[in-house]
């Protein structure tokens, strides 16, 4: 039998989530993000609780051939356009909208002579200093775009850099530069990102981004997914294959870095680094084992971990013990891991079977 550690992908949570979106910007249409193998969550799994959106992002060529080869038919589009002028023809035949944020992108489409689609993004620099057209060259270069064989729309978008902070003020700084720098120009405007949505409702605009919130997980610091109303898309798994005594005074695995107190009913879960389980978990962090929360005692291993099973003494060889997901909000397992929710889930490896349901 194959290794039982799983992510199991749960398609009525992803559901679920993309309808809380709406319900939170009614009105607006929304673009689900679904770059970084849906967040780790794998495309194939998550696109078929996906389709009622109205737009699938991504950031790379790869990923949206990925789209089209699953048989996506929505419109798609490349959040940071094509980075080599070569590919604009690849980009034509999967027919993706692009994100334009440099002026030079703007004049290698224009010298390609037409848009792949009738749709273009221009991104606008509105105060994170990453990607982003400067200001004043948009009336310029969105009138030079206008004049493109196959350009029937063009809309405007900017990204936020601290919407999950607690301080609005940075963000209403953001919103206010971006709707002054785009007044006047056409298209529809996009700026909400999933902290955003669920806490600047004055950014909704036309379109909102969902991202994070789309599988299950809070983009705001000290909430998790539930406190918002979501629910986690991701559940993963494994099982103990080995539960032992052990003396008051034992340190326990590598380095030694946590010694029994007292004699201790200690359990092995094949999980590990190798498997995307972060080797900087701390002691402590919680454990679901047969739906009870114990803690992880001892460095993570390549394929295992270590479990202090005082809640659950009465555990076996094969009983079930879940990392994140239902019953254990992944929020926590990030602080525990000083990381954020995005890298636990992103950082999943292939090792892992996964399976919708």
């Amino acid at each position: 039998m194959p290794r039982n550690t799983l992510a199991r992908i749960h398609p009525a949570a992803l559901r679920h989530n993309l309808a809380r979106v709406r319900a939170l910007a009614p009105g607006c249409k929304v673009m689900a993000v679904v770059k970084a193998d849906a967040y780790g969550h794998r495309l194939d799994l998550c696109l078929p609780s996906l389709k009622d959106s109205d737009l699938l992002a991504v950031a790379t060529l790869e990923e949206a051939r990925a789209i089209r080869r699953l048989g996506s038919e929505l419109p798609v589009m490349l959040l940071e356009g094509v980075i080599h002028s070569a590919d604009l023809a690849v980009a034509a035949d999967l027919r993706l909208e692009l994100t334009l944020h440099h002026p030079s992108q703007v004049d290698a489409l224009l010298r390609f002579g037409r848009s792949p689609t009738p749709r273009l993004w221009l991104k606008v620099e509105s105060g994170m200093h990453r990607l982003g057209l400067p200001p004043e060259t948009l009336p310029e270069l969105h009138q030079r775009l206008e004049a493109l064989p196959g350009v029937e729309q063009i809309n405007l978008v900017s990204h936020f850099a601290r919407a999950d902070e607690n301080n609005p003020e940075p963000t209403q700084r953001q919103i206010e530069r971006f709707r002054h720098y785009v007044k006047g120009l056409s298209g529809e405007l996009c700026l909400a990102n999933s902290a955003a949505i669920l806490g600047h409702p004055d950014s909704h605009a036309d379109w909102v981004r969902a991202g994070i919130m789309l599988y299950g997980i809070s983009p705001i610091a000290g909430k998790t997914g539930a406190d918002l109303g979501l629910a986690p898309a991701m559940t993963l798994s494994t099982e103990l294959i080995s539960v032992k005594d052990v003396p008051a005074g034992e340190a326990i695995g590598y380095g030694g870095r946590f010694v029994a107190e007292a004699p201790m009913r200690l359990g092995v879960a094949a999980i590990g680094y190798g498997d995307g389980y972060p080797r900087s978990m701390a002691d402590g962090a919680p454990v679901l084992v047969n739906g009870k929360v114990c803690a992880l005692a001892g460095r993570v291993s390549m394929d295992m971990i270590t479990i202090d099973l005082a809640a659950c003494p009465e555990a076996a060889i094969g009983d079930p013990v879940v990392l994140w997901g239902e019953g254990l909000p992944i929020e926590h397992l990030a602080l525990a891991a000083d990381t954020i929710p995005y890298e636990l889930v992103c950082r999943v490896t292939r090792r892992v079977r996964y399976r919708a349901g």
